[in-house]
């Protein structure tokens, strides 16, 4: 599996499926196997690059974590990849999609609700607290548990039940310890008053995910000089694999309105 080096010394391992220009899907959690549904969608007309984040899947891991290695890392990656590409990145992969546009060469950026703690959240949050509590009990699952009914369907009564029906779970839970430290990041990162974003964006969101990142997709619209926002209804906070059609459909009309940039 190829892979490039972080400025820390940090390996991050991706993968590399079709051919054309250059399709970085950045993950938020799990690792880059969350764009399975996706890849066949683009990989005809795009080479699609799925890195893993720092900590996860295939990649290496660093003493010191902040969202500034990870942007770095993104941004090791963009350096890597033939052509300047476009970022397409998912909940905290929307964040450093975004904040690596501001320091790195790119043609696009997507965003599906990018993790950007805004407003009264922000000032009350205090998930990382209440997963460490759990932590320090033993209890891994409680722990991942409160950030997936946080971060996915704060709506529903029976959350364990819907758990049990998730595909995914349980997972998450092997990387508890990584969402842990990243929430605490996000907890401590302002969303600025404006982003120094030069490229495009197109702002994904659905109408059935928690409050708090609705809200903040559109604070990062209204931060942002040039961006395109797009709701999917009926869909949540996981729209690009609940509806893989319908991400794919609006990411592809957002491409098709970009003019080709050259190989560098």
């Amino acid at each position: 599996m190829p892979t490039v080096t972080s400025p820390d010394g940090t390996r991050i391992a991706y993968e590399r499926h079709g051919d054309g220009p250059p399709l970085v899907l950045l993950h938020g959690g799990l690792t880059r196997r969350y764009w399975d549904p996706l890849v066949p969608r683009f990989a005809d007309d795009h080479t699609v690059i799925l890195p893993d984040r720092r900590g996860r899947g295939e990649s290496g891991d660093g003493e010191d974590y902040s969202i500034e290695r990870e942007v770095a890392d993104a941004r090791a990656v963009v350096e890597a990849v033939e052509g300047t590409p476009v970022l397409f990145g998912h909940s905290f992969g929307g964040l450093q999609a975004i904040e690596a546009a501001r320091v790195a060469p790119v043609a696009g950026v997507v965003a599906y609700e990018p993790a950007y703690l805004v407003d009264d959240y922000r000032e009350t949050a205090d998930l990382a607290a209440r997963m460490q509590a759990r932590l320090d009990a033993g209890e891994r699952r409680e722990a991942t548990k409160l950030h997936l009914r946080e971060v996915l369907r704060d709506d529903i009564e029976d959350f364990d039940a819907w758990l049990d029906e998730w595909p995914v779970w349980p997972a998450p839970v092997d990387h508890v310890e990584n969402t842990l430290r990243m929430n605490r990041a996000l907890e401590a990162h302002p969303l600025p008053d404006a982003f120094d974003v030069d490229a495009p964006v197109l702002l994904l969101t659905g109408s059935e995910g928690p409050a708090h990142l609705r809200e903040s997709v559109r604070a990062v619209h209204d931060a942002l000089p040039e961006s395109r926002l797009v709701e999917f209804e009926g869909v949540g906070h996981s729209g690009p694999t609940e509806a893989p059609e319908r991400t794919a459909e609006a990411v592809r009309e957002f491409l098709a309105d970009l003019t080709p940039t050259p190989a560098r």
